[in-house]
């Protein structure tokens, strides 16, 4: 099925942005979560150059404001940034087909 949805870049426009944790789950319900998400987002500020005009952690999702960057698009800005915390977080590089297993809710062998 086709998205019906256009988006348009290139305009300097602000982004308000919400993304949730997967399913809801309180990950960022922690002090240290919560700072290991600042440090990681004002990592990912720094290197695709976008302002952060305002933004709020809560222990199951994120409100952000930022503007446009100038090399990549917003929702590229977001996919690396939802990778680099979830990785962060988890503790660990990923391994391709991990990211399945954890999702399970069993552990990954080197058989899978």
């Amino acid at each position: 099925m086709r998205n019906p949805l256009r988006r348009y870049y290139g305009r300097g426009d602000l982004y308000f942005v919400t993304f949730s944790c997967y399913r809801r789950q309180p990950l960022l319900g922690t002090r240290r979560s919560r700072d290991r998400f600042v440090r990681i987002l004002d990592e990912v500020r720094t290197r695709h150059a976008f302002q952060l005009l305002g933004y709020v952690v809560m222990p199951e999702h994120v409100h952000l404001l930022i503007s446009e960057p100038k090399k990549i698009t917003p929702s590229k800005v977001l996919q690396v940034l939802k990778q680099k915390v979830f990785r962060a977080l988890r503790g660990k590089k990923s391994v391709p087909g991990q990211l399945v297993a954890l999702r399970q809710g069993r552990e990954r062998t080197d058989t899978d």
